[in-house]
């Protein structure tokens, strides 16, 4: 069926793109995408979140995967292989996205959705991982299914990992479970993707690396081995749920047969808006930033530890009445160019540690904007870190401007050091200049060469395409729609051979903690054997009283009651004594209880996994889900592994005092300890340094766990 193409419409399509030269040279071939303009910028293919959606609504049929060689003649892959038509897309129509050239340079993994509706179809299309051969001049493309991924749901934005295997992100339940599919993301109850996820295809082998509730986009390996990539950060309450119309309501647990609650409970971050005369400010969170994980999924954090702190230019303080606390604003912070995302993350092939991305608003430009640079090898501070503009910030926005040039996504930088980008002249907001049935885009992305402007900031040159063009129609699935004119050119990527970064792997364990095992007289590989086992990890924090000496938004005067305080300034001094987890449990319906949308959205729910509570160190006078925090300021807890978690430390009766803002995942057998919460960049509140004490926490964690569990280690001869 795929290859009975229409002789007379392939030569139409050939004609229309006869794979000539064009001037502009490159060192090495490019490899991209053509994309049938999709003129609507929520939940479709050009969007910054939900554009995992394989629906023909979501992302129109009739693109290709594409090689456009040094001299500029180019080869249609996927028509080469046998995929994809011109003219009415039923039934096997195809979209392609996301391609990321083999280390080997010989190869490339790439999504593909085949299919198109007849009239009123509703067909459950998704998007399958490929992989596809032959992309040498005179060689012939062979483009094959990855074997042993999950089936049913959407593969997207695979990438190689050090080994060969790949990593992609999915929608894919966090547990597989098809009640709880699709998960729905924290802001507009979008379906969205669940996290990354490792695959093995040849062993079959498949692996969560990260649990987002609502979202990781667009993952590679750096140089340095570190797994890169955008995360959707939203960890605040449920908007929807102020509002009756979208039915939402609560399930009483994540099985399939739970009960339907008769009323709504969030009890975590803050309120939204802040209540008439509380002390507490309300809590409004999103934004996109670059995360890194070890290739096993340990270890993960900000790039660098990059937050909001360096970024953004502006958010709340979290109590309103103390004076010690301020609304963030830059001061004289050493980054004077705030961004407020980062999509689009990729290496400079010439610098290691050097990374374009996008600065892009979440909605109305289909995730283009303003080109920006960071330099962060692992080595570089957060507080010495400066984002370049490499385009007028006006870029960045949809106000038309004097110095606007457009708007960029999908940046490459070639080994010679040219940035190639996808580049769309529209100044505005996105726009449909035609009608529903007959769309013609505002936006028209064409892979161009940037070169230096006026000022030294990056101007778009000559295209590396005379442009593709190609007549499609196919239903949405009720209404025609028919589109005859330019393709997007999105999504390039060099095809070379490079050198395979090192593995990565959860760090070893630093002398604090390692004395801790001595101390409690237990081997941590014997404890590491039981964790994975039981599906936990755990999270060690050295003294919850060190703050990062830029974060005045919380509070950062603490003190446990006959223990260690960090007192940065005069005033309030706050009482912590626990430390109190949240777990990410899929438990709010949307849609009405009568009929039930599919799938349901994340809540935070106090810490309850059966194994952790269980082996966790008692705590009778604290709230639910926590621990104590000892006198040397540190806490231990067994949480469960690749579910998103979350924390606060709170007042000897239960009152939050400092919330983390992040959803965090950790793998089974995995020991994160870090020095405290907000992590301290170079000094603390208090002038102090990160900290380094053995956590008395953990040891006794250890000898309580060795306590309950002795006879069965020994047994199980894991010592």
């Amino acid at each position: 069926m795929r290859r009975n193409l229409l002789a007379l419409s392939l030569v139409a399509w050939l004609a229309a793109d006869p794979g000539t030269a064009i001037a502009q040279t490159t060192p090495h071939p490019i490899l991209f995408v053509t994309q049938v303009p999709v003129p609507v910028d929520f939940a479709t293919i050009g969007s910054t979140f939900a554009n995992h959606l394989a629906s023909s609504a979501a992302v129109y049929r009739g693109g290709d995967l594409w090689i456009r060689y040094p001299d500029g003649s180019r080869r249609n892959l996927t028509q080469e292989a046998g995929f994809g038509r011109i003219g009415a897309q039923a039934p096997d129509g195809i979209a392609v996205r996301d391609p990321h050239v083999h280390w080997n340079g010989t190869k490339a993994v790439f999504s593909m959705v085949i299919g198109a509706p007849a009239q009123f179809q509703q067909n459950p299309y998704r998007w399958q991982l490929y992989e596809v051969t032959g992309l040498g001049q005179g060689q012939t493309a062979v483009i094959t299914l990855v074997p042993n991924q999950p089936t049913g749901v959407n593969n997207v934005m695979p990438a190689y990992l050090s080994d060969g295997s790949i990593v992609f992100a999915s929608d894919r339940a966090r547990n597989g479970a098809s009640h709880l599919y699709p998960q729905h993301d924290e802001y507009e109850s979008a379906p969205s993707i669940t996290g990354l996820w490792r695959l093995d295809p040849a062993a079959g082998a498949l692996k969560l690396l990260d649990h987002s509730p609502s979202g990781d986009f667009d993952p590679f390996v750096d140089s340095f081995g570190r797994l890169l990539f955008t995360r959707w950060d939203h960890l605040q309450r449920d908007q929807q749920a102020e509002d009756p119309m979208f039915g939402n309501f609560d399930w009483a647990n994540e099985t399939a047969g739970a009960q339907i609650l008769g009323t709504m409970t969030e009890v975590f971050p803050e309120l939204r808006v802040t209540p008439n005369g509380s002390p507490v400010v309300g809590h409004r969170f999103n934004n996109f930033f670059p995360w890194q994980v070890a290739q096993d999924g340990t270890d993960a954090e900000f790039l660098n530890h990059l937050g909001r702190h360096e970024f953004h230019d502006f958010f709340n303080l979290s109590f309103a009445t103390d004076p010690n606390l301020v609304d963030f604003t830059p001061g004289n912070r050493p980054n004077p160019n705030p961004i407020e995302n980062v999509f689009h993350l990729v290496e400079d092939p010439t610098m290691a540690g050097r990374y374009y991305g996008i600065d892009a608003p979440e909605f109305d430009t289909h995730a283009s904007g303003q080109i920006i640079r960071i330099v962060a090898p692992p080595s570089a501070n957060p507080d010495s870190i400066v984002v370049d503009y490499l385009t007028p910030r006006s870029t960045f926005g949809t106000v038309p401007a004097p110095d606007h040039s457009g708007h960029y996504r999908n940046p490459l930088v070639l080994s010679n050091g040219t940035v190639v980008v996808a580049h769309a002249t529209q100044q505005g907001g996105v726009q449909n200049l035609g009608s529903p049935e007959e769309p013609i885009p505002s936006y028209r992305f064409r892979l161009k060469l940037m070169v230096a402007g006026p000022g030294g900031a990056l101007t778009p040159g000559a295209a590396l395409t005379p442009g593709i063009s190609k007549s499609v129609s196919f239903f949405s699935p009720d209404a025609q729609i028919s589109y005859n004119g330019e393709l997007w050119e999105l999504s390039p990527v060099e095809v070379r051979a490079r050198p395979v970064p090192p593995t990565s792997s959860e760090p070893v364990l630093a002398n604090a903690e390692v004395q801790s095992f001595a101390t409690a007289g237990v081997s941590a590989a014997t404890l590491r054997s039981f964790m994975r086992r039981s599906g936990l990890g755990l999270l060690v924090v050295r003294n919850n009283t060190h703050r990062d000496a830029a974060d005045r938004q919380q509070p950062f005067n603490l003190r446990v009651p006959s223990g260690v305080q960090s007192v940065g300034s005069g005033g309030t001094i706050y009482d912590i004594a626990h430390f109190q987890a949240v777990q990410g449990d899929q438990v709010r319906g949307i849609g009405g209880v009568g009929s039930p949308n599919p799938g349901r959205r994340v809540l935070a729910r106090f810490l309850h996994e059966t194994q952790a509570v269980a082996n966790n160190l008692p705590n009778p006078s604290g709230p639910a889900g926590s621990v104590p925090i000892f006198a040397d300021g540190s806490s231990a807890m067994f949480v469960p592994a690749q579910r998103a978690m979350s924390w606060q430390t709170t007042a000897p009766n239960g009152n939050p005092v400092v919330r983390e803002r992040y959803w965090l995942t950790v793998q089974p057998g995995e020991i994160r300890a870090c020095g405290g919460c907000h992590g301290i960049n170079t000094t603390g509140q208090a002038g102090q340094a990160p900290a380094t004490n053995t956590p008395a926490a953990l040891t006794a964690l250890i000898q309580h766990w060795s306590n309950l569990n002795g006879g069965l280690m020994f047994a199980d001869g894991l010592e």
